[in-house]
Order: C-alpha cells, then sequence, then structure tokens
C-alpha cells in the first residue's frame, strides 16, 4: 500500500511554471537583492562614516533592507505559484518607473542607470500581466 503525497495530486505540479512567470520572479529576485544590499550599504556607511544624523543613516538603512525583503518574499511566491506574489512584485515594478524617472534627471552615469531601472521594471510588468501567468496563477 502506498501513501499519495497531496503534492502529486495537484494540477499545478504536473505542469510547468510558464516563461513569464518565472521572468517576473527572476526579476523580482534582483530588484530585492538590489534593495537588500542598498540598505545594508547604508547601515554599514551610516556607522563607519560621519553623516549629519547618524541615527537617521541607519534608519534609513533598515527601511530599504526591510523593503528589499518584499519583492524577495514575492518571488519565492510566485515560483510556488501563489496568487499574493503578484501584487508586491507588481509594485515594486511600478516604483522602478519614478525612480527611473529620478535618476534620469540627475544626468551622466545615472541616466545609464535609469535605462536599465526603466526597462526592468518596465519587463517585471509585462511578464507578471501576461495572460500564462494569470492562468498558472488561477490553476491552482
Amino acid at each position: 500500500m502506498t501513501v499519495d503525497s497531496p503534492r502529486a495530486e495537484t494540477p499545478s505540479a504536473a505542469v510547468p511554471r510558464p516563461v513569464p512567470l518565472v521572468a517576473g520572479a527572476l526579476i523580482a529576485f534582483v530588484q530585492g537583492a538590489a534593495l537588500a544590499g542598498w540598505g545594508v550599504y547604508d547601515v554599514v556607511a551610516g556607522f563607519t562614516g560621519a553623516p549629519h544624523n547618524r541615527g537617521l543613516a541607519e534608519f534609513g538603512g533598515v527601511v530599504i533592507l526591510l523593503m528589499g525583503v518584499l519583492p524577495l518574499l514575492a518571488g519565492r511566491g510566485l515560483l510556488r505559484r501563489n496568487r499574493w506574489g503578484r501584487s508586491p512584485a507588481l509594485l515594486t515594478d511600478s516604483i522602478c518607473l519614478p525612480v527611473a524617472w529620478n535618476m534620469w534627471q540627475s544626468g551622466g552615469v545615472m541616466a545609464v542607470l535609469a535605462v536599465l531601472v526603466a526597462l526592468l521594471g518596465l519587463a517585471g510588468i509585462v511578464a507578471l500581466l501576461h495572460p500564462a501567468v494569470t492562468e498558472a496563477l488561477e490553476r491552482r
């Protein structure tokens, strides 16, 4: 007598993940890692540097670090085909656009980075709003 696992009975386990879903999850992971890295950098720079308001520098770094956790969790949720993962991932993608505009106005190297941030945000929005992603998330 064998015991079937409940995981094998779900139809989503047998169907492969659509490419746009994986792309959207990877973009969320990249954005989350970038935000978390920036937050860690701000915390370390606040402790080692001489900012005007030392406590504010560390607090800002912790806030950015926590903001990086959201897209990381969203990417994990998307790979597990949890519907809730799409909303925070789309929120992060949409926030990339005004951030890119602000970076673009700085000029120089920041303008090049602004184009990359905008393209990453747009790619994430397009990938996560693809009909195959909706179908894969609703199938569960």
